[in-house]
């Protein structure tokens, strides 16, 4: 460690730490919990195109469904949704009415219910080997199931939640919460640390691929990098360096050298986390939709990602524009017009395409090389509030503030 880090370590004590947890135990490995599904063929009723007499504009929206299949248990809107990983045939979605339901995304069958919460579920997501799922509420209720057994096997409270994160390849749940803290529990020993920075909120987490370290941002707009064994920050990115303002994301490359953030400040920055330098900040001009005329409102950052194949990064704003980067040269490539506010953008794992859902309810695929847009999909009669999509880019499960999950199958002619 050469004398700048030690100094940086120096001017941070006050950063603690509580008991320690060996990420290096190996932990043995559950049972393949994969199902042999039959496939499903869903036919939608289209309606009867008899129907005389005029429809609400809410009627003709919900009059285009794209969906293959919708998942209408919650009494509330449906805030996360998370697909397993090991075989991505089940999801998980959490929602307004203060549950989360697991479920069959071939059929759309509840496999348990996820109970006890005392406030809106919005964290909900599986652990990296599809054994167990954790649902936290907005008051810091956690919860771990096991998928197999369906059964809770250990919760925890903290206070309000604002963050959840799995690592990848261990039992470990690290959690982001109002006051600064991130927690981390080995799961279901309950074994565990906190990383204590100022008292403002930890808005957004991530733990790298090498399991070693987790990237968090906090409200004042400053990005840390822990150490998760010692304890100690790393590297602490503020001030000018920092943002603005609060982060509101955070995504990393595939092999966790690169970090890129994004705040209500309008601007993204993409950061080393070896040397903790900034290496590029990124901008657009515009103002958020929603906003009157003559009043100031900054174009907040929503998300960000990074295309796994081709060196290009997307950030997407409020407004609705999607932004394309050159990762190298940092030139913007191409700049997206979405019809509203983008809520969350997610790359596909294996090609050059990126998928955004929205305030007005559809989700759109984008080509990542040309800029332009793929495909639509309707259904939702409110905003899509999160998705995700399989490994093969084929399916997208979607979260809505219509109290309903769907899934689209997604098809392209390149395939």
């Amino acid at each position: 460690m050469d004398n700048a880090q030690e100094n940086e370590i120096a001017l941070h004590g006050d950063e603690e730490i509580v008991e320690v947890i060996d990420l290096d135990e190996t932990e043995p490995g559950p049972e393949d919990l994969a199902d042999v599904l039959d496939d499903v063929d869903f036919e939608e009723d289209q309606g009867n195109a008899d129907d005389e007499g005029w429809e609400t504009e809410d009627e003709m929206e919900a009059d285009q469904d794209d969906s293959e299949l919708t998942f209408s248990s919650h009494k509330g809107s449906v805030f996360c949704v998370s697909l397993d990983p090991v075989t991505n045939t089940m999801a998980v979605t959490g929602g307004e009415d203060d549950k989360a339901y697991v479920w069959r995304v071939t059929d759309g069958e509840v496999l348990f219910e996820c109970t006890g919460h005392k406030d809106s579920v919005t964290c909900a997501l599986f652990s990296h080997d599809s054994a167990l799922v954790a649902t936290g509420d907005m008051s810091g209720m956690i919860k771990v199931w096991k998928v197999e057994t369906k059964e809770e096997i250990w919760s925890f409270e903290v206070g309000d939640l604002e963050w959840l994160e799995w690592h990848p390849c261990a039992p470990v749940l690290l959690a982001g919460t109002d006051d600064g803290n991130v927690w981390m529990w080995k799961v279901p020993a309950g074994d565990c640390k906190t990383f204590q920075s100022a008292a403002c909120q930890a808005t957004s987490g991530k733990v790298l691929p090498d399991g070693k370290r987790a990237v968090v941002g906090y409200e004042d707009g400053s990005i840390r990098i822990w150490d998760l064994k010692q304890g100690n920050a790393i590297h602490v990115i503020k001030g000018q360096d920092g943002h603005q303002g609060a982060l509101t994301c955070l995504a990393c490359n595939k092999d966790g050298s690169l970090v890129l953030t994004g705040s209500v400040d309008g601007g993204a920055k993409l950061i080393n986390t070896t040397t903790g330098k900034v290496l590029g900040a990124f901008t657009v001009d515009g103002v958020a939709k929603g906003s009157k005329d003559g009043e100031e409102e900054t174009n907040s950052v929503e998300s960000v990602g990074f295309c796994n194949i081709l060196p290009l990064i997307a950030v997407a704003y409020l407004d609705g524009t999607l932004a394309i980067y050159d990762l190298s040269s940092q030139v913007l490539r191409h700049r997206c017009q979405d019809e509203a506010g983008i809520v969350h953008l997610q790359w596909e794992e294996s090609s050059s395409v990126v998928s955004t859902c929205s305030l007005d309810g559809a989700l759109r695929l984008w080509d990542g090389r040309t800029g332009n847009m793929v495909s639509e999909y309707r259904g939702h009669t409110a905003e899509i509030l999160d998705f995700t999509i399989n490994r093969e880019g084929t399916m997208a499960v979607t979260a809505s503030g219509d109290n309903q999950a769907k899934v689209f199958c997604l098809q392209r002619p390149d395939r």
